[in-house]
């Protein structure tokens, strides 16, 4: 049986972050040493980031206010909030993307209703509550109060292929079965100023988004597919577990991103590619190349950078990858959906074109997937910048290489 991705969404927070303008704060934290600020100019610098978005409005030099939590304009200095406090805004906040990114999603998808909808999987790994996203998508867009409902919790970056996998199983064992994926994160909630080198690396890089999808093997007229779910792998790479990891502080969830993490993924990432490629004989011996488009999430430029050249991978191929980085800093699991709809979003080749697309998360877990663009739905026209942008905000996300780290205080 065949499973489709009918529809594809993106959604961001209002207030945008402008990388060298969060450099200039960050490097004039009060307790940095002298390596902690020529890691902060040099982390901020390098992370081929132009563009972030926040939920945290009050990341900006614009917004003033009597009690302030994150940032204080007037002084210039980074707060420390609670985990608590954090992730009470996370609870409103984080709502609001859901919604928006799980109603695009079945708007952009003709023949589907909310009374369609037979499963919801939501994915976020920056904050908690409950009800959850998935109570408050099914209240919010009026779906079926008896829609089945899955929540996929603090797994990181990779989340969305468990998701879209999920999706594709319930597809596979129910013909009619319609579902709906959401991923929201809002990863700006946990950035803090500190001399360690991987808090460093996170404040640079991180930032909040959302996207969501319909996927379904029912027949619909109206709507023609974008993608064909084809193939999901999972690798644990041998080593790595202390490298890449997502804890909960008392000031925030602390990410380890270990420098060493794109040599492990420079040392595994053909041997992760393994089964994933070996499920079509077509592909299992030819050159990476070969294969059309390349969905990688762009977790850091070092990571793009070994990736590309691990595998051989032409400058064309990483554009999606590079780009959203470029324009959106890494949003964790919603991350490579945006690099994909980059890719939907491409001018249409002839005939269908393949897809080869990966994320990195805790463990070090390697998530890879298999998809076909269907050309019947390529648009003409280029694009890639996600569709709920105002244009306003898609002027500001213009232009920029590659790395890991991003970019506040612009409203």
């Amino acid at each position: 049986m065949t499973v489709y991705l009918r529809s594809l969404e993106t959604a961001v927070p209002p207030t945008i972050l402008i990388q060298s303008e969060a450099r200039e704060v960050f490097a004039a934290q009060p307790g940095l040493t002298r390596l902690g600020s020529r890691l902060v100019n040099t982390c901020f610098d390098s992370a081929a980031i132009d563009t972030r978005y926040t939920a945290v409005d009050e990341l900006t030099m614009e917004i003033r206010s009597d009690n302030p939590q994150f940032f204080d304009p007037r002084t210039g200095l980074l707060l420390r909030p609670s985990t608590k406090v954090r992730n009470d805004i996370f609870g409103r906040e984080a709502t609001k993307l859901f919604i928006e990114a799980a109603d695009a999603a079945l708007a952009a998808c003709a023949g589907i209703g909310p009374e369609d909808i037979t499963h919801l999987v939501t994915v976020s790994c920056t904050g908690f509550f409950n009800p959850g996203p998935d109570y408050k998508i099914v209240r919010a867009l009026g779906l079926n109060p008896s829609v089945q409902r899955y929540h996929l919790g603090f797994m990181g970056c990779y989340a969305a292929f468990p998701a879209l996998r999920a999706a594709k199983s319930f597809c596979e064992a129910d013909p009619e079965a319609v579902v709906l994926v959401v991923c929201a994160e809002l990863c700006s909630l946990h950035v803090r100023t500190s001399n360690d080198p991987d808090t460093i690396m996170g404040s640079a890089l991180f930032a909040d988004g959302a996207a969501g999808a319909v996927v379904t093997a029912r027949d619909i007229p109206d709507a023609e597919p974008l993608l064909q779910l084809d193939h999901f792998e999972t690798v644990l790479t041998p080593v790595g577990e202390e490298s890449m990891a997502w804890n909960i502080g008392d000031e925030g969830f602390e990410m380890v991103l270990g420098n060493y993490v794109p040599h492990i993924i420079d040392d595994h990432i053909v041997g992760a590619l393994e089964p994933l490629l070996s499920r079509e004989k077509s592909l299992s011996n030819k050159p990476y190349t070969d294969i059309r488009h390349w969905g990688i999430h762009p977790g850091g430029r070092s990571i793009l950078d070994k990736v590309q050249s691990r595998l051989q991978l032409s400058d064309e191929q990483l554009i999606p990858a590079r780009e959203t980085l470029r324009n959106y800093g890494n949003m964790s699991s919603a991350t490579v959906l945006f690099v994909l709809k980059y890719i939907l979003e491409l001018p249409a080749e002839s005939g269908d074109e393949r897809i080869c697309s990966m994320a990195f998360g805790p463990g070090l877990t390697v998530e890879t997937a298999l998809f076909t663009k269907i050309s019947s739905q390529c648009p003409d026209a280029p694009a890639g910048l996600t569709a709920t942008v105002d244009t306003a905000s898609a002027e500001l996300a213009m232009e920029t290489p590659l790395d890991a780290l991003a970019q506040p205080f612009r409203a």
